[in-house]
């Protein structure tokens, strides 16, 4: 399924009066993401992982999608590629289990 990576993180690094699970589920559901699902992965996202964690990992994302010629196009797979590449190994475990947990594939 196609989701995540730059508007799921995008959405987490703005600031504004939103939760960080309501602003991942918005980004997802851009990316074509159902909202059960989407709220899923916004909800255990924000329970398991810092406001700093969350803008890390947007901005990874952000980085690694630069230039793309689809950055519409996006993966659980290339989210948990890029949560892997970080120093914090926190994050990638919580992509992981967000994305398993939720049913969304890779």
């Amino acid at each position: 399924m196609k989701v995540f990576l730059a508007t799921m993180l995008g959405a987490a690094t703005l600031a504004g009066c939103a939760a960080p699970a309501t602003r991942v589920s918005t980004g997802l559901q851009r990316y074509g993401l159902d909202a059960g699902r989407a709220d899923c992965v916004g909800t255990r996202l924000q329970g398991d992982l810092s406001i700093g964690q969350l803008q890390q990992l947007g901005r990874a994302a952000a980085a690694y999608r630069s230039g793309d010629t689809t950055p519409g196009t996006l993966t659980a797979s290339d989210l948990l590629r890029v949560a892997g590449e970080l120093k914090d190994p926190a994050i990638p475990v919580a992509v992981g289990k967000a994305a398993a947990g939720c049913g969304v594939l890779f």
